[in-house]
């Protein structure tokens, strides 16, 4: 095999159709446009949504909701996770090369959600009222 000769599977490809060639193509005269009206004209059509002057929907319709551009650079972590990641020393490093927390996280806080049986020391990071007392509880430290 050369890189010049190859080509397409046959029937992958099929030819550009060529419209308003003549009565023998089959798409002569009015070139599948039908007769008259905006959309037969050259240059005329109407912009995306438009709805012959009615009310467009996107317009209708209640505004509703609100995306937080600064959500992607917050993360989560909850206890089980700490449990599962195999160190005793946690920070914002470790649980990104863990793959706990996207690269993009500048703000991490920790979860009450499930339980923390071993020893962990959390540098850094965040945590909540009920997360604090676990870690604690479990014999390890929050700073």
């Amino acid at each position: 095999m050369e890189l010049n000769t190859i080509k397409p599977a046959n029937g992958a490809k099929s030819p550009k159709r060529r419209v308003g060639r003549g009565i023998g193509s089959g798409l002569g005269k009015t070139a599948g446009r039908g007769h008259k009206g905006q959309k037969s004209r050259s240059g005329g059509y109407h912009k995306v949504g438009f709805e012959g002057g009615q009310m467009p929907l996107q317009r209708r319709l209640p505004k509703r909701g609100f995306k937080s551009t600064t959500l992607k650079f917050n993360a989560e972590v909850t206890l089980t996770d700490l449990e599962r990641l195999a160190a005793d020393e946690v920070d914002m490093l470790t649980l990104k090369q863990a793959g706990l927390v996207g690269e993009l996280a500048k703000v991490v806080k920790i979860i009450k959600s499930g339980e923390l049986t071993k020893k962990v020391t959390v540098k850094g990071i965040g945590a909540t009222a009920g997360a604090k007392a676990a870690i604690e509880a479990a014999g390890g430290s929050v700073a």
